[in-house]
């Protein structure tokens, strides 16, 4: 037997965590091959169950959150009682480079130093953002350490990683080769701020409070928010049912401008809202997608987009109009500045009818600083998403991938009918290059991995590499099939397509998403056969937790006061999938007095255990036995919850019969039993209790890990071995 000691005082974390997590590295089960059943020689290797996860790779910019936390109690417990199941785990773990967002991070941190990145070359900022997320990723992996992630640590991946660099790269050449992939001169959102291109997921829509201005156009009043383009308009659109400017359309107007007088077409399109202001409105393409949306349907009738907004967010009119005394008054101004300065102008000449200060109206801003995004015209690359967002439906249609819950596969589809093409182009530094060169020559676009000598259309050798960077969300959409060493590794063939994927819902279109459609498209197979969406983690006023609110809480603090099991169940209970999940200290202390509860009740019974004979032939009561066929019974619910996925509904029901069926009814009932002169009434009572608490800690095992394994380590068995891999 062993030493009972320390069951003498409550149970203490601290003293059992560092300690177990040792001993289950150095057992090597977290690496799949080194399973007991992948060495068992009368199992076929192609009839052994495997499983894996492939870990959405947290960004290795700062110390872990509650949201990791989140995400790792929830696989750590797939992952555990799958490897307890008997099938060949795999969850392998990485971390993410996180473009575009750690770049913001870093230029926050350069800021507080009274430094800037536009000071510094692309190689420096490049390189101090390489050992700032060298850093990080340490903090980062010890966090899910400490959380108890069974992750098998040998296969961990980052996405920059040679290997998963020059796939990336390999992906964005074969695309533009098929067609799919096109440099293009369109409209993107643009962050003054950050310099650089965003996608259409990237923009956060906000609604605002803006004075919509009616202003006098010749004979025609419209309505606009944004009085500061009216340099770059090319002309006025109407409804074509609209009878009030009937005699306009396709006619050109003469208005008056703070510029001078000026000809502008009246074009009709199905676009304009008839009840809209005055159901007339300024088209600007330069400016507005919408607007430039209209311009392409008209681009016979009306002059092409004219930018008169300039890359940090100021009107550039002298380029426009270098001659134009009236223009440098507003040349040089910002937007805000420019619109007030233009209002107070134009109510002097006139030419404002009325200014509606009420107006509310959704305003699209970048999601990392909150600035209003300024729409620009500018060449990048883009993905046609089209084509690959039809097999990608088909896919979930076909029920090849199932969602959990059901009821986000009606947003997917609403989400994929209605794509558009993305913008994969940033400028920003932290990246994965863009594989594309020009010729200076000839300004012809070259897709190759490495430099070309020469342009093939000119013979020109003055080529540079396009020195923009992929969207981080283009090779993190590879990330399944990319870890797993596609096309050839052992690891692909064996694992791919993954069985779950297991992440918050507020990325289901930034990751999931593309993940399915790129997985699709360069392997030919679905990426996993299950979306597990959690919601987002809560304080205990229901707010979303953020750095700005100062209600972000530190995992690792909850780990050092009340340990990593209570903070696991807490996580899990009360989690249903795709649902918010309220965050308290007052829940964690609650668990840990349930770790409490568990230590206590492990030590009566193994107190009592001492002259228990496991290999005699013991008669049980008929109480006896109902409480093990109760037990029985409750195991099979367990497991059928755990199948389906339903892990709060699991631990909740755990909690619920360890502490008050076996701990409130069994133990207090069976205790006179324990001291029964009668022996076999003895052996009868341990026989129970012993069964019970060995099953219950296999039960718990994937919820609570640490707390369990060291109470197996004391139980008397037979061949004992590790927790992690005993028999479900």
């Amino acid at each position: 037997m062993n030493n009972l000691d320390k069951f003498n005082k409550p149970y203490n974390p601290q003293e059992v965590e560092e300690k177990i997590y040792k001993i289950w590295e150095q057992s090597g089960f977290f690496n799949p091959d080194n399973l007991p059943i992948t060495k068992l020689k009368s199992l076929k290797a192609k009839k052994l169950k495997s499983f894996c996860i492939i870990m959405p790779p947290p960004n290795a910019n700062g110390a872990p959150h509650l949201g990791h936390a989140l995400f790792a109690a929830i696989e750590d417990v797939m992952i555990r009682y799958k490897r307890m199941r008997g099938f060949k785990t795999l969850w392998l773990p990485g971390t993410d480079h996180a473009g575009f967002e750690t770049q913001v991070v870093y230029e926050k941190k350069l800021e507080k130093e009274g430094r800037s990145r536009f000071q510094m070359t692309p190689e420096q900022l490049w390189q101090e953002i390489w050992n700032f997320v060298q850093k990080n990723k340490g903090a980062t992996e010890n966090g899910l350490r400490r959380l108890g992630a069974s992750c098998d640590w040998s296969r961990s991946k980052f996405t920059l990683d040679s290997d998963i660099i020059s796939k990336t790269q390999d992906t964005f050449i074969q695309m533009h080769k098929e067609g799919l992939i096109y440099r293009g001169e369109r409209l993107v959102n643009w962050c003054s701020k950050h310099q650089t291109g965003l996608s259409d997921l990237e923009v956060k829509y906000e609604e605002k409070n803006n004075p919509l201005y009616y202003i006098k156009y010749g004979p025609i009043i419209l309505a606009t928010v944004r009085l500061e383009t009216k340099f770059g308009d090319t002309a006025i659109a109407v409804n074509p049912k609209d009878k009030r400017y009937k005699e306009f359309i396709g006619k050109e107007i003469e208005i008056e401008t703070l510029l001078g007088k000026k000809k502008i077409k009246v074009i009709a399109d199905d676009a304009v809202d008839i009840k809209f202001g005055t159901g007339a409105v300024k088209v600007t393409p330069a400016h507005d997608p919408a607007d430039y949306e209209m311009w392409l349907r008209h681009k016979d009738e009306i002059q092409g987009p004219i930018e008169i907004i300039d890359k940090f967010g100021k009107l550039d009119l002298l380029r426009h109009f270098p001659n134009s005394e009236e223009a440098k008054k507003y040349h040089g101004l910002k937007v805000v500045e420019a619109r007030k300065l233009i209002a107070e102008e134009m109510e002097k000449r006139g030419l404002m009818v009325k200014i509606d200060n009420e107006y509310k109206h959704n305003v699209g801003a970048c999601y990392k600083c909150g600035n209003v995004l300024e729409p620009r015209l500018m060449p990048q690359w883009f993905v046609k998403m089209e084509p690959l967002a039809k097999p990608a439906i088909e896919a979930v249609k076909k029920g090849q991938i199932k969602f959990i819950p059901d009821r986000f596969k009606k947003v997917y589809f609403h989400w994929l009918k209605n794509i558009r093409d993305w913008n994969i182009s940033r400028q920003i530094v932290w990246g994965i290059k863009i594989p594309a060169w020009q010729c200076q020559d000839c300004k012809e676009w070259i897709v190759l991995k490495e430099k070309p000598e020469r342009c093939s259309k000119c013979s020109g050798s003055k080529i540079k590499q396009d020195p923009d960077v992929f969207d981080t969300w283009f090779s993190s959409g590879q990330w399944p099939f990319l870890t797993l060493g596609y096309p050839n590794s052992k690891d692909f063939k064996e694992f791919y397509p993954t069985d779950a994927m297991e992440t918050a819902w507020d990325i289901l279109f930034f990751w999931v998403a593309r993940m399915i459609m790129l997985g699709l498209y360069k392997t030919g197979k679905i990426p996993f056969k299950y979306i597990y969406l959690h919601g987002l983690v809560r304080d205990k006023d229901k707010q979303k937790m953020s750095k700005s609110k100062g209600n972000v809480i530190d995992p690792l603090g909850a780990l050092n006061e009340y340990g990593a099991d209570a903070l696991r169940m807490a996580l899990i209970i009360g989690n249903t999938p795709g649902n918010d999940l309220v965050y308290s200290e007052e829940k964690v202390r609650g668990y840990r007095n349930f770790a409490n509860k568990i230590w206590q009740a492990s030590r009566f019974v193994l107190m009592n255990l001492d002259d228990f004979n496991t290999d005699k032939n013991i008669k049980l009561s008929a109480i006896d036995k109902k409480y093990l066929k109760e037990f029985e019974t409750f195991k099979k619910k367990i497991s059928k919850q755990m199948e389906s996925f339903k892990f709060y509904m699991a631990a909740e029901g755990i909690y619920h019969y360890f502490w008050h069926i076996f701990c409130d009814k069994i133990i207090e009932e069976i205790k006179p039993q324990l001291s029964n002169e009668n022996k076999n009434d003895r052996q009868a009572a341990q026989y129970v209790l012993y069964e019970i608490l060995k099953g219950s800690l296999k039960l718990l095992h994937p919820f609570m890990p640490f707390i369990t394994e060291e109470i197996w380590q004391n139980m008397p068995l037979k061949d004992k071995k590790v927790l992690i891999i005993e028999k479900w």
